[in-house]
């Protein structure tokens, strides 16, 4: 059974694409099939998958509004191990088309449906911002993963968007949760990341994961050669722990599964 994971946070810099991406390869490492869906215009994830966002003939936009198929669109990014719906700055143009439409907060979902059976795991990498875009990969969703940065900021804005998920679950989606939060540029020597982390944990329990991702160099320059963490340096600590996050995400699945058939 597919599973669909949005990764968000309207707050920008707290390392949702490079979670996105490096967490489709852990997957995809453990032999999982997984496809890579890119909503942010920036198209950062597209990128950092090694597809070219500038030279594309249909992206995510063509797709939201109707105008090409999922399928169609869909690209294997080979040195990534995944699947990639690609994304570029047209996507700001789909959010404005998609104001007027009726249903226009369940166009992915919609679109995703047909080829939902192709993938264990689908990811959707969201813009830094609660807009139409994230509405739409929300509403996809059967869970939120949401990056923090154990800063002094960490915790602003989080109850929007936890107020945001519980809206679009009472109304559109019953079935998403919040998966868990994941703390990132994580770095044990700073006292304030020790305190916003202990904080987390006091309030959120089990759902902070237990991997943490470090503040990692060789994390930093792997988009840049449009590569993965695994790809670019497996033996970093960044590897490590995005290896780390996604057995942590098959197990909590796999507890899950079993509660569920009890």
């Amino acid at each position: 059974m597919t599973k669909i994971i949005t990764i968000a946070n309207q707050k920008g810099g707290v390392g949702k694409t490079t979670t996105a991406v490096n967490l489709a390869a852990a997957l995809a490492a453990t032999k999982r099939r997984v496809l890579m869906v890119d909503m942010d215009p920036q198209g950062n994830a597209t990128m950092g998958s090694g597809i070219e966002k500038h030279s594309l003939e249909a992206s995510a936009c063509d797709v939201l509004l109707g105008d090409a198929t999922a399928a169609r669109v869909i690209r294997p990014a080979p040195e990534a191990g995944y699947d990639v719906l690609p994304a570029n700055a047209d996507l700001t143009a789909a959010e404005v088309q998609l104001m007027n439409r009726i249903g226009r907060e369940r166009q992915l979902a919609l679109a995703l449906e047909p080829v939902k059976s192709n993938y264990d795991y689908i990811l959707i990498d969201c813009p830094p911002a609660l807009n139409m875009l994230t509405v739409n990969a929300l509403v996809a969703a059967d869970g939120v993963v949401i990056p923090m940065q154990c800063e002094y900021y960490a915790l602003e804005g989080l109850s929007s968007l936890l107020d945001t998920i519980e809206q679009i679950r009472v109304s559109v989606n019953p079935n998403i949760r919040v998966e868990g939060l994941l703390r990132t540029m994580y770095d044990p020597r700073n006292n304030l990341s020790n305190d916003v982390s202990s904080e987390l944990v006091e309030h959120f329990g089990d759902r902070v994961y237990r991997t943490v991702i470090p503040r990692n160099v060789a994390l930093a320059e792997a988009p840049s050669h449009g590569l993965s963490i695994l790809k670019y340096n497996k033996a970093s600590r960044g590897s490590m722990a995005y290896l780390a996050l996604a057995g942590e995400v098959l197990r909590r699945e796999a507890k899950l599964h079993h509660y569920a058939t009890q």
